[in-house]
């Protein structure tokens, strides 16, 4: 088991790139490092792990990690390229987003902070004391939900297979019938936390993760994960997404939602 800090945030990778915040309390971590050749990252894949399963799971096999095998009082799941901010875009990025109006992307953009200037931005990842403030007064941080064209219902089937979405209804009417009206609350919805991203209190956090991979290992069981190819192959990941929003609109939590500054045009390194 990992040395336990009060408060960890992991940075999730799935392959070699730049390491942006190395700093405490930002843990980077290789998810699905049992596929990974030669990561000099700590790995998803000791002690209770399935990290072998990071092609259908993404993120999600590092946040299994985390729960099973770490003990932090707070944690959080970021993306190597993905981090929370609280503080104000400069000038020049808000001029930015005034146009995005006019380009009609406003929506597709609203929370996200599109740069490539690492220097900038780095001073802008939320710090360890902002978390701490920020979590007096809030249960849990969520990035700012993503403004959709259509429902979360029709937006999945519009790139993903609807029938997905039956499968998961029936599994939670079986299992946890209670949470059926926050399962339709979201779908018939038209906002979305994305990203599989959070920093939430361990007991939030452990309740959060007992559900959720209930709800994703019993639909795993029950479809065959060989018909979901290319993009689709990530299926456990993109499901995940819809049942964090449905626990959060069930457990009806403090939530604090900030922008995501998207780091989205460095280089890979080789």
């Amino acid at each position: 088991m990992q040395n336990e800090s009060h408060l960890e945030i992991y940075t999730f990778f799935y392959k070699t790139a730049p390491v942006i915040a190395g700093d405490l309390p930002y843990l980077p971590m290789m998810a699905g490092n049992a596929l990974v050749q030669n990561s000099d990252l700590l790995g998803d894949d000791t002690g209770d792990t399935i990290s072998e399963k990071n092609r259908y799971y993404s993120e999600l096999t590092g946040i299994y990690w985390v729960w099973k095998n770490t003990q932090q009082d707070i944690v959080g799941s970021v993306h190597y390229r993905r981090f929370f901010s609280q503080k104000d875009e400069p000038l020049p990025y808000r001029i930015k987003r005034f146009f995005y109006y006019f380009a009609g992307l406003q929506k597709k953009r609203f929370g996200l902070i599109y740069t490539k200037n690492i220097a900038l931005f780095k001073p802008r990842i939320l710090t360890e004391d902002e978390i701490l403030a920020l979590l007096q007064t809030h249960d849990l941080i969520l990035p700012q939900q993503r403004k959709l064209k259509y429902t979360v219902r029709r937006h999945y089937a519009r790139y993903h297979n609807p029938s997905d979405l039956e499968l998961i209804e029936a599994i939670i009417n079986e299992r946890c019938p209670d949470y059926l009206n926050a399962l339709q609350q979201v779908l018939d919805g038209k906002r979305l936390y994305a990203n599989n991203m959070f920093i939430m209190k361990r007991p939030d956090f452990d309740r959060c993760m007992s559900w959720l991979f209930d709800l994703l290992f019993e639909f795993e069981r029950r479809i065959k994960l060989s018909d979901y190819q290319g993009y689709q192959e990530r299926i456990m990941g993109f499901m995940a997404e819809r049942l964090f929003n449905v626990w959060f609109a069930h457990e009806n939590l403090r939530i604090k939602e900030l922008p995501v500054i998207y780091f989205k045009h460095f280089k890979f390194e080789k």
